[in-house]
């Protein structure tokens, strides 16, 4: 694997302090963007090749330029640290390591869009995350660090949607983490151009002019960490690590079936099967890695043949996946996959926010057929209604929920047709035991602590016991 020699999105040690984080170079990549200006700051990042870390792997100067050439009269940006995603760890690991690059970045962002305003969301439920970020705000704000836009803190639900970035709007804007139609840039914070599908704001106190939709800038933190380097050092440095399509590192999260759960910086490109080995240690003694998934957004990597697959986003693409968030659940060969599917199309299920009727409905009726396959009590009549209701569970969607359901569980009945059959035939089981859904609550040392109470998880979003 390819470790980094000198990590700079998590340094050898917790950068704890403002005095700390100036000691390693904080500060200069907003300096930087001062003497470069908008225009200059945007062209660095965009030949930079640096792409968003939440997940989609958008061109982050492309994002930026959309925003900066947007029309209307206020702007703002929003730093993404709702952490959702099964198998993902590595924001709260850099919320930990170095909340002041996040701070930066921030900063920097604001400053080249011309925000009225930047918001930092994390999870109410994210205490230590939560005292480092707001310690480093203050700090940063008091040492003139995080330049002149105000920055507030938003700590908001558990529901895995908080994550979207549409639905994160309507929670700083003090609603439930529902998605939106469109997206950010088209309609973002306090917008009050009239729009479908949500309330518009009112007018601000002596505002004449026309109607705004304020474009709203939103990044991953893992994103608007790496900013503050590729201004302090140049976009020839970040484009000297990594690939063609994927510059610079990325931290990636190893969770499941291995000898030890962790979050590591790695260069892209890195082979998976070195991120698995290096970062998880491996399968435990005597048993073989069986299947990969990304997250919970991707469709599933199998082995032996697909491990050497390269961790960047044309490779993770090429393989029939995709990289999304960096963070990896491995199952060994005692795992079933008829299990993995139901315990994955559960969880989407229950976190469905119910706006969008076929997502809904269709996650639903998958949901229960699979638990019905997976108890040998299933059908191929329910396995063709489950491959005519993942046709159907996109329409009309909101955000990418339903597309994750699609993708995961096609996938997996693509890549094990014969632990279905298996079921079908009523046999037992031969790798019996329940999944849970890697949902992190932490790493220590190791071991991974998973949110074993999703299971009693309503899809009201109420729970039950």
């Amino acid at each position: 694997m390819t470790v980094p020699s000198a990590p700079f999105l998590l340094p050898p040690t917790p950068v704890t302090s403002v005095d700390a984080y100036r000691a390693i170079g904080g500060g200069s990549g907003l300096d930087q963007a001062a003497r470069l200006g908008p225009a200059q700051t945007v062209k660095e990042l965009t030949l930079s090749g640096l792409r968003g870390r939440g997940g989609g792997g958008f061109p982050t100067g492309r994002k930026w330029t959309t925003i900066l050439n947007a029309t209307g009269t206020h702007r703002f940006v929003v730093a993404n640290g709702a952490e959702g995603e099964p198998a993902t760890f590595k924001d709260r690991a850099l919320m930990r390591a170095n909340p002041y690059a996040i701070v930066e970045g921030v900063a920097i962002a604001a400053v080249t869009v011309g925000a009225r305003e930047a918001f930092i969301a994390l999870k109410a439920s994210f205490g230590p995350e939560n005292e480092r970020v707001t310690q480093a705000v203050e700090e940063m704000q008091k040492a003139g660090l995080a330049g002149t836009v105000p920055i507030t803190i938003v700590a908001g639900p558990e529901e895995y949607l908080f994550g979207e970035e549409k639905a994160l709007l309507e929670v700083i804007e003090g609603r439930d983490p529902l998605p939106r139609l469109f997206p950010p840039y088209e309609h973002g914070l306090f917008a009050t151009a009239p729009q479908s599908g949500w309330e518009a704001h009112e007018q601000e106190p002596g505002h004449t002019g026309a109607h705004q939709s304020n474009p709203t800038l939103v990044n991953n933190v893992e994103t608007l960490a790496n900013v503050p380097h590729v201004l302090a050092r140049g976009a020839e440095w970040f484009r000297s690590m990594g690939t063609d399509e994927s510059a610079g590192h990325v931290l990636v999260t190893v969770v499941g079936d291995v000898a030890r759960s962790g979050v590591a910086e790695v260069e892209l490109g890195t082979p998976l099967r070195d991120v698995i080995d290096e970062v998880g240690g491996g399968t435990r003694a005597g048993r073989q890695v069986k299947a990969v998934l990304s997250g919970i957004a991707n469709p599933v990597v199998t082995a032996p043949d697909q491990l050497d697959v390269p961790v960047s986003y044309e490779g993770m693409a090429a393989a029939g996946s995709g990289l999304g968030a960096a963070g990896f659940a491995v199952f060994d060969d005692q795992a079933c996959m008829v299990e993995v599917a139901r315990a994955y199309s559960r969880f989407l299920y229950v976190e469905s926010c119910n706006q969008c009727p076929a997502c809904k409905l269709g996650s639903g009726v998958i949901t229960t057929l699979l638990e019905k396959v997976e108890t040998g009590r299933g059908t191929v009549r329910d396995v063709d209604t489950i491959g005519a209701r993942l046709k159907t569970v996109t329409d009309g969607n909101r955000c990418y929920l339903p597309v994750q359901e699609q993708a995961v569980v096609s996938s997996l009945l693509r890549s094990f047709p014969e632990e279905f059959t298996e079921h079908l035939e009523g046999r037992l089981c031969p790798r019996p035991g329940r999944v849970v859904v890697p949902k992190l609550l932490d790493i220590v040392d190791g071991t991974a602590r998973y949110d074993e109470r999703h299971a009693d998880k309503r899809p009201d979003w109420t729970y039950s016991g």
